[in-house]
């Protein structure tokens, strides 16, 4: 009779340790999953942002070379608009999703960009009055930061 305790025990003890084993494998998959969920989003809602960034630098630009040329700026404008009205939705997600860092950077940018905004706005500037150096600087800062965030190594070699 203590033979067969023993073995009860035995295998008792073996299930016990086969279910916590298998519970937190499971449960450190499913935060891998989860883990791998949210960056695939943040990467989305990144491009997104930076997406209507540049268009929106770009539509600035075209805008103070039609008026340099003396053509109508109001299509470049419109466009400009547009990508400004959806760069300020998608920074809703970007913050929900970002890292300190990238959020920090993302609010600098959005200070070049509202300045790039005014001064594309103003119906005398061409392109001499639009610098977007500080924007390109404010982007270089906030791709360093996407990739950290991302776990993504920023010491990427171009041959």
């Amino acid at each position: 009779m203590a033979t067969q305790i023993f073995t009860l025990v035995g295998v008792l003890i073996g299930a016990l340790t086969s279910y916590f084993a298998t519970a937190v494998a499971e449960r450190a998959k499913f935060r891998r999953e989860m883990a791998t969920r949210w960056d695939e989003r943040k990467l989305d809602t990144y491009i997104d942002y930076l997406t209507c960034v540049k268009q929106i630098q770009r539509a600035a630009m075209e805008a103070g070379r039609a008026r340099e040329q003396g053509r109508d700026a109001s299509e470049a404008l419109a466009t400009m608009e547009e990508s400004e009205n959806r760069r300020s939705v998608l920074f809703e997600t970007f913050i929900l999703l970002s890292d300190k860092e990238a959020a920090t950077a993302a609010h600098t940018v959005n200070q070049q960009t509202w300045e790039l905004l005014r001064t594309a706005r103003t119906p005398s500037t061409g392109t001499a009055g639009l610098r977007p150096i500080p924007l390109v600087d404010a982007l270089n800062v906030l791709h360093d930061a996407a990739r950290s965030d991302l776990t993504i190594s920023s010491s990427v070699t171009v041959r």
